[in-house]
């Protein structure tokens, strides 16, 4: 497929941070960008040249962005797959494609074709009765987390069971969806590799990032992880199988458990750039999301080098505020760079910015966390009159 050079449009479905970054990316780059999101002024459509605003299940506004664009892709997998098989029954050019989105954004589908892949994930069952409950129970055991199928993110759907009784209140909160059993799987650490594939087949991996969650959100990603050789080598491993064995082009994320034997189990794929690869902004020669562009726009993808150990940060909003006090004492240190996304309410919970922490490459990852955790501190919310 031939090459599509600056100055060509590139459509990204999403108006969210992920859209934001990659659309700075592509203007930087010299590409124009057009995007669809049923937000007007969404982070993205502050930045991009042409915002169709309107849901994702708008079919015939799909078609619209399909039409202004030299390539469409997408920055989060929650939407309609539909919208995907309509662009590439258009002719359009998109990636990654509608298999790889159908499989990334349904779990159980997820963990069905990485066990075809013959790759290591927790014993699991569907379930849509109670009577799948009782049997996922007994056969795949507790403690458990019950997940719906589909739409979770950051913890949103999904519950941690010890015991029946548990079980049945969360089959009754999320009675309805389609749900998936999972065995709660004992790890010792949370690991995420960022993996790239062009459309001519060329890949890319980044270095293994350990992954720290606060109340199922990320909050801090550490690279380098700390981990023995072998078990970045087996991430890596894994993450160009499941490349290959979705046919994806683009950015995507794979989610690991770190087991006490050394053991790697896959916990999710992300089919776009993750929030855990925010740390190649500016720590490696290559960003996740110039990747993600070089990747659907089948331009060379030079293998990314990391130039000084980090640590990326979530700013969550706190309910309190929707003014982000302290900047001055954060930024005083030169090596801190701060990335907000032009969110307006700070709302608890809510993921308003991200800075990343640069180090001297072979800096202790114990050392780079305790660091972040304190530069963290100097941020807040507050009101305008708090200023």
């Amino acid at each position: 497929m031939r090459a599509i050079s600056p100055e060509a449009t590139i459509g990204i479905l999403g108006g969210g941070q992920l859209g934001r970054m990659l659309a700075l990316d592509a203007k930087r780059m010299g590409y124009r960008v057009a995007m669809l999101d049923p937000t007007p002024n969404s982070p993205c459509g502050q930045i991009a040249d042409q915002q169709v605003v309107a849901s994702y299940g708008d079919l015939a506004a799909v078609q619209r962005l399909g039409v202004m664009c030299d390539a469409v892709t997408y920055e989060f997998e929650n939407v309609d797959v539909r919208a995907v098989e309509l662009l590439e029954g258009s002719g359009v050019r998109i990636a990654p494609g509608s298999r790889a989105l159908r499989v990334a954004q349904h779990r159980l589908r997820e963990k069905r074709f990485l066990r075809d892949q013959d790759i290591a994930v927790t014993p699991f069952a569907a379930v849509t009765t109670a009577d799948d409950l009782t049997s996922a129970g007994e056969h795949v055991g507790y403690p458990a987390v019950i997940k719906t199928a589909a739409g979770g993110y950051d913890g949103k759907g999904q519950a941690v069971v010890h015991t029946r009784a548990q079980a049945l209140q969360a089959f009754e909160r999320l009675r309805g969806r389609e749900l998936i059993w999972e065995r709660f799987a004992p790890f010792t650490r949370e690991l995420g590799i960022i993996c790239a594939r062009s459309e001519s087949g060329q890949m890319v991996t980044y270095p293994l990032t350990q992954n720290i969650h606060e109340e199922n959100i990320l909050a801090f990603s550490v690279v380098p992880a700390g981990v023995p050789a072998p078990v970045e080598e087996r991430a890596r491993e894994i993450a160009q199988r499941i490349a290959l064995g979705l046919d994806f082009v683009g950015t995507f994320c794979v989610e690991f458990f770190l087991l006490p034997d050394g053991e790697l189990l896959v916990n999710e794929i992300a089919p776009r750039p993750h929030n855990s690869g925010h740390y190649t902004i500016d720590a490696c020669t290559l960003s996740q999301f110039e990747a993600q562009l070089r990747a659907i726009c089948d331009l060379p993808l030079p293998a990314p080098r990391l130039t000084s150990s980090a640590v990326m940060v979530n700013i969550l909003g706190s309910g309190s505020g929707d003014r982000l006090l302290g900047i001055p004492e954060l930024l005083s240190d030169p090596a801190v760079s701060l990335h907000l996304y032009g969110k307006r309410q700070a709302l608890a919970r809510r993921k308003m910015g991200h800075f990343t922490l640069l180090r001297d490459p072979g800096t202790p990852p114990a050392q780079l966390l305790q660091t972040a955790r304190e530069a963290r501190k100097r941020l807040s919310w507050g009101s305008a009159s708090a200023l």
